[in-house]
C-alpha cells in the first residue's frame, strides 16, 4: 500500500491541510480500477470506519498478489471540515467560509477536460482546491464510491439512473435496504463524476455508462460507527470488489431485493410548525397511507398544542431526523414509496 498527502494550503496565513491517499496497484491492466472516499461530510464517520478495516483485508490480498485493479482510497475527505467546531460541536457539512455544502459545487465538466482540475489551483480558495483534488483522483477510475451516511437511517444509495440496474450487485453486496434512482441533475461529488463521463465527448450526453458507476452510499445512521456494523460492511464492499474483478476471489453478492425508486417517489414529512417532536413509527416500518407518524407538540400542555402527521401514502420509512426539538418545515423523515408525491421537486438532490 502506497501512501501519500496532498497539501492544501490554507486561506490564511500559517494554515495548512494534509489529505491522506491510500493506493494499492493492480497487477492487471485490464482489471476495473476504483476510487472510494469516505467522510466528505466530516462528521459522518461510517465510512471512514468501514474503510479501516477493508484495507487490512486489502493489505493482506496486496501480500498475496491478489489486487487486480488499481484501488484509490481517501479515508478522511474533508480534513477542512474536520476542523470546523463550533461551540464544541462540529460543523462539518457546510464550509463556515462560503456557508456551501461540501458535497455541493463540484465542477462540472467534460472527462476530456479532467486536466484544468489542477491547473492553476492558486486561484482557488482552499475548498475549491480540496474539490477539485478529490474529483480529479475520481475522474482516474472506472469506479467511484462516495460513502455518507444519513441522522437516523437503513443503509440505501443514490445511483443515478445511468448506472441501474448494473448496480444491484452493490445494493445486494451492501444489503441496502432501499435505492433511490437519482437524475444526476445535481453539482453533487458523485454526480459531478457521472456527468463527466456522459460528456466524454463535448456537447453529446451518453444515457447508458457500461463498466462505470459512480454512487453516493449511505451507511445508516451518524451513530452507527460501530466495529460490527464497519467490518459487516467492509465485508460487504469486499465481495464486490471481488464480484467486479478488482480483487482475486470471484464471488456473487447476494441479489439486492429491496425498493428502487426514483426520487420522485420519495416523501419527504416536514414539521408544518416548531416544536417538540414524538415520532410514532421507526425507521426500517412499512406504513401505510393515512398513519399517524408524527406528533408536534407546539405549545406545551394547552388546549390544542399539538400537530400530528400522517403518511401521505404507502411507503417504507428509510430516515428519521435525531433531533427532537424541531423548526419549522424541517425535514423530519423520508418514505420510499410506490408512486410520485405530490410535493413540487427541483431537478437534483433531495437536499442540500
Amino acid at each position: 500500500m502506497d501512501v501519500s498527502e496532498i497539501l492544501i494550503p490554507g486561506d490564511t496565513p500559517g494554515t495548512e491541510w494534509r489529505l491522506p491517499v491510500l493506493h494499492f496497484a493492480g497487477r492487471d491492466p485490464k482489471a476495473p480500477t476504483i476510487y472510494i472516499q469516505a467522510a466528505l461530510h466530516a462528521g459522518e464517520l461510517p465510512g471512514t470506519a468501514l474503510l479501516h478495516f477493508l484495507c487490512e483485508r486489502l493489505r493482506q490480498a496486496e501480500s498475496e498478489g491478489g489486487i487486480a485493479g488499481d484501488i484509490t482510497i481517501v479515508p478522511q475527505a474533508n480534513p477542512i471540515g474536520a476542523a470546523q467546531s463550533h461551540f464544541g460541536d462540529l460543523q462539518g457539512r457546510f464550509d463556515l467560509g462560503s456557508r456551501t455544502n461540501f458535497n455541493r459545487d463540484f465542477p462540472l465538466i467534460s472527462l476530456a477536460d479532467r486536466a484544468t482540475l489542477i491547473e492553476e489551483l492558486d486561484d482557488y480558495p482552499a475548498t475549491d482546491r480540496l474539490k477539485r483534488q478529490l474529483l480529479h483522483m475520481a475522474l482516474g477510475a472506472d469506479l467511484v464510491l462516495d460513502l455518507h451516511c444519513d441522522d437516523e437511517s437503513l443503509q440505501y444509495a443514490y445511483i443515478d439512473e445511468a448506472f441501474w440496474p448494473e448496480a444491484a450487485d452493490l445494493a445486494g453486496a451492501l444489503d441496502m435496504q432501499a435505492v433511490l434512482l437519482s437524475d444526476g441533475e445535481s453539482s453533487a461529488f458523485e454526480e459531478a463524476v457521472g456527468f463527466a463521463w456522459k460528456y466524454e465527448v463535448p456537447g453529446e450526453r451518453r444515457s447508458r455508462l457500461p463498466g462505470r458507476l459512480s454512487v453516493t452510499v449511505e451507511l445508516r445512521g451518524k451513530r452507527d460507527v460501530d466495529p460490527l456494523l464497519a467490518k459487516q460492511d467492509a465485508d460487504g464492499l469486499w465481495r464486490f470488489l471481488a464480484a467486479r474483478g478488482i480483487v482475486s476471489g470471484g464471488t456473487t453478492p447476494t441479489a439486492f431485493s429491496g425498493p428502487a425508486v426514483p426520487l420522485d417517489n420519495v416523501e419527504i414529512l416536514r414539521a408544518p410548525e416548531g416544536g417538540a417532536v414524538l415520532f410514532h413509527r421507526k425507521i426500517g416500518d412499512r406504513v401505510a397511507e393515512g398513519e399517524l407518524l408524527a406528533t408536534i407538540v407546539t405549545r406545551p400542555g394547552q388546549p390544542g398544542g399539538s400537530l400530528d402527521l400522517h403518511a401521505p401514502q404507502d411507503g417504507l420509512i428509510l430516515t428519521r431526523t435525531s433531533d427532537r426539538l424541531v423548526r419549522r418545515r424541517g425535514d423530519l423523515m423520508k418514505i420510499a414509496c410506490g408512486g410520485p408525491s405530490n410535493a413540487s421537486r427541483k431537478a437534483g438532490a433531495l437536499e442540500n
